[in-house]
């Protein structure tokens, strides 16, 4: 029997210069409270349809919206994330959180992940040493322990799903269109938080289906991924051109 055992030491280091994923309503939250919210963008090639066996692609197609590059289809996945340097602005000086009853869904779930094809690794996370050393098993077998942790984990898959359009439509009304290749990093839209926040609440409302379809630009550090996209038909910049007032690459 694998054994992970955890237990939090409240060290305040995952609280630490972040960008954190938040739903759409942790987002509206997030800046009602005066917090800076960013929009990472990222695309994957999707020139034909998986195969219906292959789990991968049906998760990610689940939380991406179509789009078009050029005459490439792709699949646009958008990531609102609350972004802080220094400890997190919720963060108290005791190291205890000022929103811990109403802190997002991914706080509650870390050092968990997420993704489901994604193993939780210790050497991967930001714990201290004596965390991973607690009497506590925190997941046998790959099985978390805590059913408010596997909860958490549900709700914010079915978030993602159920968030699409709206990010879609929150794209359109904030005028974006460059997405980075995926797995090669992230184009970071930081739109004005007054204009973000009133985007976010139209959409929650109403995400009304687009007049015409976005053609997105895809974005890369690398000049080789460049060269691709443009050989097959789509639309690709170098990083340094895609750089604007509001937006610019983050690589991985």
């Amino acid at each position: 029997m694998d054994s992970t055992h955890f237990d939090c030491t409240s060290c305040g280091k995952c609280c630490t210069d972040l960008r954190l994923p938040l739903t759409f309503a942790e987002a509206t939250r997030w800046i009602e409270r005066g917090g800076q919210v960013d929009l990472l963008c990222e695309a994957i090639p999707w020139p034909a349809e998986p195969d219906a066996s292959n789990a991968y692609a049906a998760y990610k197609r689940a939380r991406t919206f179509a789009a078009m590059s050029g005459e490439l289809p792709v699949r646009v996945g958008i990531t609102l994330a609350a972004t802080f340097s220094g400890p997190c602005p919720n963060l108290g000086a005791d190291l205890r959180c000022g929103i811990y009853t109403e802190r997002p869904l991914v706080c509650r779930i870390y050092p968990a992940e997420i993704n489901p094809f994604y193993a939780m690794k210790p050497e991967f996370k930001l714990c201290p040493d004596e965390a991973w050393q607690a009497p506590t098993p925190f997941a046998v077998d790959g099985v978390l322990m805590q059913a408010d942790t596997r909860d958490a984990i549900d709700a914010s898959r079915r978030a993602d799903e159920a968030s699409v359009e709206m990010k879609r439509a929150l794209c359109e009304r904030l005028g974006l269109q460059h997405a980075s290749v995926a797995n090669e990093g992230f184009v970071v839209a930081s739109p004005e938080r007054e204009r973000l926040l009133a985007a976010l609440r139209d959409v929650q409302q109403d995400a009304r289906e687009p007049a015409a379809q976005t053609v997105w630009t895809l974005v890369s550090n690398r000049r080789a991924t460049v060269d691709t996209l443009i050989e097959v038909g789509a639309r690709g910049t170098m990083d340094s051109d895609a750089n604007r007032e509001g937006c610019h690459y983050l690589g991985l």
